[in-house]
This record gives C-alpha cells, sequence and structure tokens, in this order.
C-alpha cells in the first residue's frame, strides 16, 4: 500500500509549470570564465561578488490531524482569502520541530483540545495555485491520526479560524468546493480504508534539537 500520494490542485492546470521550471524561472545560466586559473570567474571581474546559484526549489512541509470520534471527523473552518473553508487541524512544521510535535501543537492551536497521536495516516503532496496572487505553491502534508480531549474554554483558537465542526464522512465528501486543500477527502478515504503506521515510522535524528557546532557545504 502506497503512503506517498500526489494531488494536483490548480485554478489554471492547463498552464501551471512544473516545479523543475517553476525553481528556476528567471535564473540566469552559469556564467563561463575565460579567465586565466586563479582569476576571478564572476562575470563582473575582479572583485565582483560571486554568481548566485539557482534557488533551489522546495516544498511547504505541513502537518495534519485526522480525528475520528463515533462517525465523526473533527475539522476547523477557517477565514481564507478564498472565503470560509474547511480542513483538517493542521499547520506548517516549525523549525527544531519534531512532525509529532508539530502536530499535537497545531491541533491544541486550532481547536483547543489535546491530541494524542496514535498513528501515522501518511505522507501526501498537493500543488495549488492562489486565486489572489497566482503563486504555484507544493504542500507535503505528514498526516497523522489520534484522539483529543475537551476543549480548553479557556484558550482562544488560533487567528483565523472561525470554528471547530464534527462532519460526516459524507457530508465532508458533499462539500469538496469547501475544502481548503483536496488531501482533506485523501486523507479522509485513507483513514477510512483502515490504513495506519506506527508513529516510529517518521524517524527523527537528535541533531533536530542541537544548533550545529559547525558549517559543512551541501
Amino acid at each position: 500500500m502506497k503512503s506517498v500520494q500526489t494531488v494536483l490542485q490548480s485554478d489554471d492546470l492547463g498552464s501551471a509549470p512544473s516545479p523543475a521550471s517553476s525553481a528556476v524561472s528567471g535564473a540566469a545560466p552559469d556564467a563561463v570564465s575565460n579567465a586565466p586559473a586563479g582569476a576571478s570567474a564572476s562575470p563582473g571581474g575582479a572583485g565582483a561578488p560571486p554568481a548566485q546559484h539557482p534557488v533551489r526549489w522546495k516544498p511547504n512541509v505541513t502537518v495534519a490531524a485526522v480525528i475520528e470520534r463515533d462517525g465523526l471527523f473533527l475539522l476547523v473552518e477557517e477565514e481564507t482569502s478564498d472565503g470560509l473553508l474547511l480542513n483538517n487541524p493542521a499547520g506548517h512544521l516549525d523549525p527544531g520541530e519534531s512532525p509529532l510535535q508539530a502536530v499535537i501543537r497545531e491541533t491544541l492551536e486550532e481547536t483547543a483540545c489535546g491530541f494524542t497521536p496514535t498513528g501515522f495516516l501518511g505522507m501526501y503532496m498537493s500543488r495549488f495555485r492562489r486565486t489572489r496572487t497566482g503563486e504555484d505553491t507544493t504542500y507535503l502534508r505528514l498526516a497523522f491520526v489520534g484522539d483529543v480531549g475537551e476543549a480548553d474554554p479557556a484558550l482562544a483558537l488560533d487567528e483565523g479560524i472561525v470554528r471547530t465542526v464534527w462532519m460526516t464522512a459524507d457530508e465532508i465528501r458533499a462539500c469538496p468546493e469547501r475544502h481548503r486543500s483536496p488531501l482533506v477527502v485523501e486523507c479522509l478515504e485513507s483513514y477510512l480504508a483502515g490504513q495506519r503506521f506506527p508513529l516510529d515510522i517518521v524517524t527523527v535524528h537528535e541533531s533536530l534539537y542541537i544548533a550545529p557546532a559547525y558549517t559543512r557545504a551541501a
């Protein structure tokens, strides 16, 4: 069973550039120098800054929680530039944070509920073109399953989150136009199919939590 799934979403699928072309769009090719050995290879000559390498393309890494209780799934309704949309409790991975820590934090921030992960659902990718800016963005989502306690009334929901809602699978399937990400349904179907992996399938090296003592070339 595959744990990596890819979904393409764009306002204009036919004209959406590929990730590879997006990564180097507008970047100048490396200059070829005819200078003798030891001389500056910079296009501007001696003393000029070195040529810049094209920016390496990277996806936005996010985490998400798939939470089911008595046949109902916990989603959040949030304000976006496209109006009120539904999503799993989800968010970006922060520096120095493991995916497990991130999904616990994001769920608490967006639902005011403590989240206890019980399994890893899978890794998913989607591509999205923002309606307002036209920005072409690819997301890499690490999804977890688990349970939540009752909401803490003393905690405010994260900025932009209007409310939490519990919905059946059929209710979620019936409103794809209200989903912030196509991965809402992808994760739902994986969960209902019984897809699960142990939490330790996501390995985090201890170096994640320690500032590097030296710099090494990539």
